[in-house]
């Protein structure tokens, strides 16, 4: 914001041009704002010619404008292609052979319809829409930096947002929830676990680490990741500066950051089905046996703990005085936990709280740690009170107390944190006091409100608002068309791509509020539309006037993601283990990243079911991230990432046909498929059809199935000519079929789990 003449000025920016705009204007003029800060409007349902081509009202803005272009709409694809299109797009999985089956022989016109409801209701539906909101949270199990410790618990977050998508959690509760769950009246469990969205900021718990520092970071990518994710602006641009193309202040960014400058980090209880019960029949035995031990000298335990305990806040309040004692507290915030994921500033935040305020559980806490590092304040009396004994006596309680799985979650801190601009975005570099606010370009932060972080995502979600539903809405049918109407799906400011379709976007974001911001209606009506149904043939036409799609007249195909890549593959293989839920897994990886990635603490490879779990689960390290992921372009967790890479390269082709879990697939494919008669040319055409429809969703046709007829063959001469390797391209015997065969088939299951069809959604 700049002064001039006496009044406040924006630069406003619209496609084609930059106005300067008084903000006292801004209200009087709101077609001059750039167009994603307008109010959304819903428009009028456009007549069109050729209306037998719409099947909901999406359909009529598509159509007029290919109309008017001059084109046509693409005709409908084949069933085959349409199940296995929107079975992949709602739950992630490819159709079985039965699902396809069904499907091709109900002659009902409500057919495709009746799929979709099923696939809505699919438990793997939350699994496979969790993934895209993972990656806009930037979901990791470690904290990132150079030590990157672990965060075991990190995934009782991914389990609550799984569990939301199911239930069709409507928007706007799914956004307060995430962004304040835990300051909701009586808030549930589940409500404080929500707000572990806020908890996948990056955490620094190396020594030496200025914890106010890596407190303002984080607090900092929780602005920027709200910015990104709900209002598609780059606000995170005004951290150092007025935002150079946005109307967004220096002064603004801050005042954002005012909401959240009050969070803080902490580990609560949050047990699982079956542990409640065991706990509360075993502690009213241990809180006895805690108090006995404590009892013949806790005043004097007690004393000693708070001159403790003023030591460190002496050396909080007066750094540089006292460098041993400066690290003590430093180490407070930075180990606080012992890399169990806990809140990085739990410790120093207990410190700082009267005793008289703490909970049982943080006076519990605090007071375990000073029996392990607490001596310094006086070694003497520390050994005088035995503390030494007294800590290995509750250390043998602990273990025998029935444990309570925890989840990280925010809570408000009780004390005082004023926010103030950070000159040129320096933490330690102070300038004016700033309160909880809003941009004043977007609609006013409502009056008598509390100006907290519950109150800023109602704001977020009401229908004043211009942003969110129209950015919601283009990230759900970028997912569904591979592009969304504004390509910068991350940026819908002037320097983003203006939208294709805006009437479209604005209707169906009125139509997003007005059915209680319900994901699954508007998907279904996106996936029930005529342009989603097309073709993705491109016609010679196309080529020329719309490579990119961009007006829809047909649909896209699609290379599947990184984990839908590992998903198919193990649902065609029969390998997939479909559980729903739990801890992350950590699949067999290769040795090299292991030792380079994970020293000490080691990657010990899953056992049993959990070797074959949905790619969702897969612990995700920040600094060594899963290389078979990575190689599909799984996207980068160290920040908010609203529309990933597509990319084809020679490393996805030779992971394919190599990476050990492949070649896995490939021989459990080829166990599923191999018949009876095998070796006879019909059985062998049998096979072929079999494994090829479990790919690919369709019977191949005459060329196919020839062309892999003679793959076969070769692929039998070369086994022929070396038989010591058919023991371990298939090393399990076939009942009634020779290995030679067997392994040769193993190369033929290889092939169809490389073909381009399998690896896209098309």
């Amino acid at each position: 914001m700049r002064r001039m003449a006496g009044h406040d000025w924006f630069w406003c920016f619209f496609v084609g041009g930059l106005l300067v705009v008084p903000t006292s204007t801004l209200a009087d003029a709101p077609d001059r704002l750039h167009w994603s800060f307008r109010a959304v409007s819903r428009p009028a349902l456009p007549r069109v010619r050729q209306g037998t081509w719409v099947r909901e009202p999406i359909d009529s803005f598509v159509l007029q404008r290919l109309q008017r272009e001059g084109l046509r709409p693409s005709p409908m694809a084949l069933r085959e292609t349409l199940i296995r299109r929107v079975t992949l797009d709602l739950t992630g999985l490819p159709p079985s052979i039965q699902e396809v089956t069904a499907f091709l022989q109900n002659p009902r016109p409500t057919a495709y319809e009746e799929v979709v409801d099923r696939l809505l209701a699919s438990p793997h539906y939350g699994e496979r829409w969790a993934r895209s909101w993972l990656d806009v949270a930037h979901y990791a199990d470690s904290d990132g930096y150079l030590t990157d410790q672990l965060r075991p618990v990190a995934w009782r977050f991914r389990q609550w947002v799984v569990d939301a998508l199911n239930r069709d959690m409507g928007f706007d509760q799914f956004t307060i929830e995430q962004l304040a769950g835990d300051l909701l009246p009586d808030a549930t469990t589940d409500q404080q676990i929500a707000t572990g969205f806020l908890r996948q900021t990056l955490s620094n718990r190396e020594g030496g680490a200025d914890v106010e520092e890596f407190r303002v970071n984080q607090v900092k990518d929780r602005i920027s990741t709200l910015g990104t994710v709900w209002l598609g602006l780059t606000v995170a641009c005004g951290e150092c500066h007025d935002h150079k193309y946005d109307p967004i202040s220096q002064r603004e960014f801050f005042e954002l950051y005012a909401f959240f400058n009050t969070a803080s980090e902490v580990n609560i209880d949050a047990p699982l089905v079956g542990e409640l019960e065991p706990f509360l029949a075993a502690r009213p035995g241990y809180d006895r046996r805690r108090r006995a031990l404590l009892a013949p000298q806790r005043e004097a335990i007690t004393t000693l703990q708070r001159r403790w305990e003023q030591r460190l806040l002496e050396a909080d309040a007066n750094p540089g005085q006292n460098y041993q004692w400066d690290r003590r507290w430093e180490i407070l915030g930075l180990i606080w936990g012992g890399g169990l994921g806990e809140g990085q500033l739990e410790g120093q935040e207990i410190v700082k709280l009267a005793p008289e305020l703490r909970t049982p559980t943080q006076r519990a806490r605090i007071f375990e740690y000073f029996l392990q590092y607490g001596a310094a304040i006086d070694p003497a009396r520390f050994g005088q009170l035995g503390l030494s004994g007294i800590k290995t006596a509750i250390d043998a309680l602990n273990a025998q107390l029935p444990r309570v799985s925890r989840a990280a979650v925010m809570c408000e801190t009780p004390h005082d944190r004023p926010t103030f601009i950070q000159q040129g975005g320096l933490y330690n570099d102070p300038g004016e006091r700033v309160e909880p606010n809003t941009p004043r370009v977007l609609p006013a932060f409502p009056l008598n409100t509390p100006r907290n972080r519950l109150s800023l995502a109602r704001w977020l979600v009401t229908r004043e608002n211009p942003l969110t539903a129209r950015v919601t809405i283009n990230r759900l049918w970028q997912e569904l068309f591979g592009r969304g109407f504004v390509l910068t799906s991350g940026d819908f400011g002037s320097r983003g791509t203006p939208p294709s379709h805006p009437r479209l976007l604005d209707w169906l974001a009125s139509e997003f509020v007005d059915r209680e911001w319900s994901v699954k209606r508007v998907q279904r009506q996106m996936v029930c539309a005529a342009v989603y149904r097309q073709s993705s043939r491109e016609p010679d036409k196309l080529q020329t006037r719309d490579p990119d799609n961009v007006l829809l007249a047909r649909q896209a195909s699609l290379r599947l993601s990184a984990e839908a890549v590992r998903d198919c593959t193990l649902a065609v293989s029969g390998l997939l283990v479909r559980r729903i839920g739990g801890p992350s897994v950590r699949p067999p990886q290769s040795a090299a990243v292991v030792m380079g990635g994970f020293g000490k603490s080691g990657w010990l490879p899953a056992e049993g079911e959990d070797r074959y779990r949905r790619a969702l689960y897969t612990f995700i390290k920040r600094s060594t991230p899963f290389p078979e992921l990575v190689t599909f372009d799984a996207p980068n967790t160290r920040e908010s990432c609203t529309r990933r890479e597509r990319s084809n390269t020679p490393l996805q082709a030779l992971t394919l046909l190599n990476a050990p879990f492949f070649q896995e697939a490939s021989q459990q494919l080829a166990r599923h498929t191999l018949l009876p008669g095998f070796s006879d040319a019909g059985g062998l055409v049998q096979s072929i059809d079999d494994g090829f429809r479990i790919c690919t969703g369709r019977f191949p046709n005459s060329r196919e199935r020839q062309l892999l007829i003679d793959c076969y063959h070769r692929l039998r001469e070369v086994v022929r000519h070396a038989p010591q390797t058919a023991q371990q391209v298939m090393p399990w015997p076939v009942p009634n079929v020779d290995r030679l065969d067997a392994a040769a088939w193993v190369g033929v299951c290889s092939v169809m789990l490389n073909l381009h069809e399998f690896i896209t959604r098309n």
